[in-house]
């Protein structure tokens, strides 16, 4: 039996499922939550195990087991993104630990250019060398400062946010991502 095939029809079981007239409101701010989020998670999980299927397939496992454990979030404990972010992140490594393989950083997730971002021809150029410089350097550093990256910038978590999901304190994962940040600067400095 295929397992991506087991836990698509689980995930679409989940979300097909018709909401009691008391979870309507709890339905609404899940589905809110699914759209302004949707994208980020893909994006996160695409650059821990850079293969867009595996990505697909733990973004779904991510919503699902939001969906199942939504009344378990305490908004004393941080925002609902945070939270959802920390699901992700545990579904990610869940399948890495399957896979028993190590993550490298792929390349930025395509998007589509607003027309305010219009670019000439020679920025365009300058800009994908930029890129490429960032790509390098990312992709030298740990699997850890990938994973603090990812968090910060394509989740968009704050440090509070980051260090919950981390399991450190605010403090360190502002060190952290104070210290990784300085190591993209250098590395990429050495390449351009």
């Amino acid at each position: 039996m295929d397992h991506a095939l087991v836990r698509s029809e689980g995930v679409s079981e989940t979300l097909t499922a018709s909401p009691s007239a008391s979870g309507t409101t709890s339905w609404a701010r899940f589905e809110a939550l699914y759209r302004s989020s949707r994208d980020d998670v893909y994006a996160y999980a695409f650059t821990l195990l850079r293969d867009a299927a595996a990505a697909e397939d733990v973004t779904a496992l991510a919503f699902e087991r939001a969906y199942r454990r939504r009344r378990t979030f305490d908004s004393r404990r941080g925002e609902e993104r945070g939270w959802l972010f920390g699901i992700a992140r545990n579904a990610a490594l869940d399948e890495l630990r399957r896979r028993r393989r190590v993550a490298a950083l792929a390349g930025e997730p395509s998007r589509a250019a607003d027309a305010s971002e219009a670019v000439s021809e020679d920025d365009e150029g300058e800009v994908a060398l930029r890129r490429t410089a960032v790509q390098t350097a990312l992709a030298m550093l740990p699997a850890r400062e990938r994973e603090i990256v990812a968090l910060k910038f394509h989740a968009g978590l704050s440090n509070a946010e980051l260090a919950r999901v981390l399991g450190v304190s605010e403090s360190n994962a502002g060190t952290l991502l104070y210290r990784t940040m300085e190591k993209l600067r250098k590395a990429c400095n050495a390449t351009a």
